[in-house]
């Protein structure tokens, strides 16, 4: 029984692993024009309200573009991915990946990409760019296979066990102790 839930672990994740592949394909082939793409990383434990001010912070900085259709558009992908945000109340527990702007098609025409995801696995990297393109390199990241490995930090105050797996840390047990310490006094014997 064990086993059976090990393989449904296992093609669930291989599933989520090809729908990421084909997603970064997506987005590697789309570009834009000007830098009305935004390409938005959050990472687990951060507070939404903080990217929601850092975006409107952005909505702020961009009212200054000169460029009248490149300003409208780098808005535009702003109050898109602003909008996106909404839908969320807290960061998923991987981490929250976004890709927000208007894509030029094969035809030339202009189109609208709004796509929000939480990672499969965790996402420890913070990331916004306005640009272009979508930014994908720390979405081919999750593509790797990475091995656990197990670690072990002693020292005078205790003990901690833990796992390392890619750029994802997690530990599993610690605990402390109260030894005696070593006390200064002490001379040479009398032999």
């Amino acid at each position: 029984m064990g086993n059976q839930n090990n393989d449904e672990d296992d093609t669930e994740q291989q599933i989520e692993m090809f729908k990421v592949k084909k997603l970064i394909k997506n987005l590697e082939a789309a570009r834009g024009n000007g830098t009305s793409m935004i390409s938005l990383i959050i990472p687990p434990g951060t507070q939404i309200s903080q990217v929601a001010k850092m975006l409107s912070d952005e909505y702020g900085t961009a009212s200054n573009i000169k460029s009248r259709v490149n300003r409208l558009s780098v808005l535009g992908a702003i109050t898109s991915t602003q909008q996106r945000l909404k839908l969320y109340n807290k960061c998923p527990k991987n981490g929250l990946v976004m890709y927000c702007g208007t894509v030029v098609t094969d035809e030339g025409k202009e189109r609208k990409v709004n796509i929000d995801f939480e990672p499969f696995k965790q996402i420890n990297t913070s990331l916004y760019l306005c640009d272009n393109k979508f930014h994908t390199e720390d979405l081919n990241e999750l593509l790797m296979d990475d091995e656990a490995f197990g670690f072990i930090i002693m020292d005078g105050n205790g003990c901690l066990y833990g796992t390392v797996q890619g750029s994802a840390k997690e530990i599993l047990h610690k605990f402390s102790v109260d030894l005696p310490k070593k006390h200064g006094r002490g001379g040479q014997s009398a032999l």
